[in-house]
């Protein structure tokens, strides 16, 4: 007897679905997550077909002072490039034609799963843009934390230390977004953000029971492709080893002072649009900082398109469930 494939929607997931009237329900997106650096974050186009080349300036020219009569030594500057590659995110939705005409309603229902395909390529998106590593998995862009990992490298003065050990940490991001500084790319004469291709009924083979079977299906095909360019390592501040266990007891480091000092590694903050990026917890404790602070504090909280966004020196705190409280120590 086959086996129905754990890709395919059932009829027992239908019937989890539907209303008794019938009808598709409004789904509780309890997986859902709140990653707030993907409105932030600026996309340019590529000058590459996989990517982007950056032209970075890593010397500047000689020059002299010079006695009347007496010439002086030319000189030039030096460059480097390094190119950002995209990575190429896929999904496909395949839905049995019976399944998804049982309640009379093909769209609504189609719709409900298609939903969780964006969720997900939200998350997994967001989680990239921090934890990427294309040495691990060459089809994944290089995302922040790899770049931001050494506390002796030449970047080393944008890694913050916040005191912790073991593998409990978290971080946070204190990001300058603008062309020139850090931005989303999409690879040369492609589109920006997530498309979406409705391919309607198509026949499709079976990945259960008999090998070549074949049934109707409505199929959706979604499709990212995206990478991050880092065009000024001095835009970006990680404030890295914020034990998270130590900040349910009250043990750890001051997070307003670990944020003053990441806002004094950003050369020009109008060089772009800078916004703090954190998780729920390390906000909440933020918060909590913040009211015990006897002195006072420089959050508060504005007015964003009818939103309450706390602001930490008038810069922008927001929440990013992608980042992780299992992060290893940055040494």
């Amino acid at each position: 007897m086959a086996t129905l494939s754990s890709k395919a929607l059932t009829l027992a997931d239908h019937a989890k679905r539907i209303d008794p009237d019938g009808k598709t329900p409004k789904i509780v997106e309890m997986l859902a997550q709140t990653n707030e650096i993907l409105d932030d974050m600026k996309f340019m186009e590529g000058n590459l077909p996989t990517g982007h080349r950056i032209t970075v300036r890593t010397g500047l020219a000689q020059v002299y002072w010079r006695l009347l009569n007496q010439g002086v030594q030319p000189s030039k500057s030096k460059t480097a490039q390094i190119d950002e590659q995209c990575g190429m995110m896929e999904a496909w939705s395949e839905v049995d034609q019976e399944v998804a005409e049982l309640n009379g309603n093909v769209n609504s229902f189609r719709l409900s799963e298609a939903q969780a395909f964006l969720e997900a390529m939200n998350q997994e998106m967001a989680s990239t843009l921090f934890y990427g590593n294309s040495s691990l998995s060459p089809e994944e862009f290089n995302g922040l934390a790899i770049r931001y990992s050494d506390k002796s490298a030449a970047n080393a003065q944008n890694i913050v230390e916040g005191g912790g050990t073991g593998s409990d940490n978290s971080s946070i991001y204190l990001i300058v977004w603008g062309e020139n500084t850090c931005c989303g790319i999409f690879p040369k004469g492609s589109k920006a953000g997530l498309s979406h291709e409705d391919l309607g009924l198509q026949t499709i083979e079976t990945t259960n029971g008999i090998a070549g079977e074949r049934m109707r299906a409505y199929q959706d095909h979604f499709k990212w492709k995206t990478g991050v360019a880092l065009k000024d390592w001095r835009y970006v501040v990680r404030i890295a080893n914020i034990d998270v266990s130590d900040l349910a007891t009250g043990s750890a480091a001051d997070l307003i002072n670990l944020m003053i000092k990441a806002i004094h590694r950003i050369p020009n903050l109008n060089s772009g649009k800078a916004c703090f990026y954190a998780n729920r917890s390390i906000v909440q404790y933020l918060d909590i900082q913040r009211r015990d602070d006897m002195v006072g504090s420089a959050l508060a909280y504005q007015d964003i398109d009818g939103k309450k966004v706390p602001h930490f020196r008038n810069i922008p705190l927001k929440v990013c469930d992608a980042l992780l409280e299992s992060e290893a120590q940055v040494v």
